[in-house]
């Protein structure tokens, strides 16, 4: 069984998960409004960050997967450490995210590209669930980690799937966006 925890501690932390999931939203509106001044010459580590990003991504899917797998075989321990590993490695991306998106002018999909509808949906549909699942996955951990189980499961049926998504769209968007880079 989970562990009990008082109602007001319970509040705190759900309003510091909102905050923090609040302010990352903030931020990454702010970078794709170009509000913040820049330098005039980026730096050179920044044209890896979207090829990094993606390989986050993909090794975040493979680990959520495993993940699932584990814990459908009851192995808690390997469940746990997999979703530690892969939060760590989403908070390294949501960094490096931050970090390019501040430094690197926006590349934008051919207009006259025939896949540019299909472009658009899969990135619109993965910009408002990555904004959506902050909160859940952030939930989902403080229910793990205190082993609240039943809770932790509520939650993470709609974390689970909408984060599988975010890994896996966050591939196919770097894949299509990739050959128009310019540098």
């Amino acid at each position: 069984m989970g562990q009990m925890i008082p109602a007001s501690s319970e509040k705190n932390i759900f309003r510091i998960i909102f905050s923090v999931s609040l302010l990352v939203l903030i931020l990454v509106i702010i970078l794709n409004r170009k509000i913040l001044p820049r330098p005039e010459v980026p730096p050179s580590f920044i044209y890896f960050l979207p090829k990094l990003n993606a390989i986050i991504n993909a090794t975040c899917t493979v680990l959520l997967l495993t993940s699932f797998y584990f814990i459908r075989r009851k192995k808690i321990y390997i469940h746990k450490r997999l979703n530690i590993t892969t939060f760590f490695l989403s908070s390294l991306f949501l960094i490096s995210y931050v970090v390019y998106h501040y430094f690197a002018d926006e590349t934008r999909f051919p207009a006259d590209n025939p896949l540019r509808t299909l472009y658009l949906v899969i990135l619109t549909s993965h910009i408002i669930l990555a904004a959506l699942v902050l909160p859940l996955i952030l939930i989902s951990f403080y229910r793990g980690l205190n082993m609240q189980v039943a809770k932790h499961k509520k939650i993470v049926r709609w974390a689970f799937p909408i984060w599988l998504y975010v890994t896996i769209t966050g591939v196919i968007v770097y894949l299509m966006i990739s050959p128009y880079y310019k540098f």
